[in-house]
């Protein structure tokens, strides 16, 4: 009984460490144990997650308040003449974005443009740096509590998306309203619906302070599930 028993003891161990070695299968774990964190794109392991692409230092910003702009190119060639200085080009999702900080009526030369999402409340005269990432979430995924050393934004593609913040909950989903959170207070998220969420996501920083930082004195109430 005992020799069935350490046997039996083993082949789960074996098991879990298959599992454990199954691409992605970090990401569940860690969806289960503390919320998925955002990861650089040179470490990416597999397709969902949160990915950072890169992270645009733009200077000081004069107004008190900006815009996101993302258009869309046939080519990177063309959106790199179009970028103007802080502008980033980036491939995602299958095509060549030119992602900008701008005024709300500026406009690239040509592209497609797809949205100005705004406005998004910055300190004036403050250096700040433009945080893009990628974030592919199936529904009940979850980011870990956070909070933003400026305000966060998203341009969601496809699935549905609640925020849970100290002030309640917003939901954006494709087509739909944009979110825009401030910087400063926590943060929680939650991928609901029933799509997986494909999302381009803005952090615009403070360049002196973290874009992220973990919270451990704030614990969401669960708005996003009910």
């Amino acid at each position: 009984m005992t020799a069935r028993r350490s046997v039996r003891l083993l082949l789960i161990a074996v098991a879990w460490l298959l599992l454990a070695a199954l691409p992605g299968a970090h990401l569940a774990a860690q969806h289960l144990s503390e919320g998925v964190r955002c990861t650089p794109m040179n470490e990416r392991t597999g397709e969902l997650g949160c990915w950072i692409i890169t992270d645009q230092p733009l200077g000081q910003i004069g107004k008190s308040e900006t815009f996101w702009h993302l258009d869309i190119y046939p080519t990177r060639a063309d959106a790199e003449r179009a970028r103007q200085p802080g502008g980033a080009v980036v491939e995602t999702f299958g095509k060549f974005w030119l992602l900008s900080i701008e005024d709300k009526n500026w406009r690239p030369i040509g592209g497609e443009h797809l949205a100005d999402i705004g406005p998004l409340p910055v300190k004036a005269g403050e250096a700040y740096s433009a945080q893009y990432m990628e974030a592919i979430f199936t529904p009940g995924m979850t980011s870990s509590a956070h909070f933003h050393s400026g305000p966060e934004a998203w341009y969601t593609l496809s699935g549905e998306t609640c925020l849970e913040t100290p002030q309640g909950k917003q939901v954006g989903r494709a087509g739909g309203e944009y979110v825009i959170v401030p910087g400063g207070p926590p943060m929680h998220l939650t991928a609901t619906g029933t799509e997986t969420r494909r999302a381009l996501v803005l952090i615009l920083h403070e360049t002196s302070k973290p874009p992220s930082t973990l919270v451990h004195d704030w614990t969401p109430k669960g708005l996003c599930k009910q």
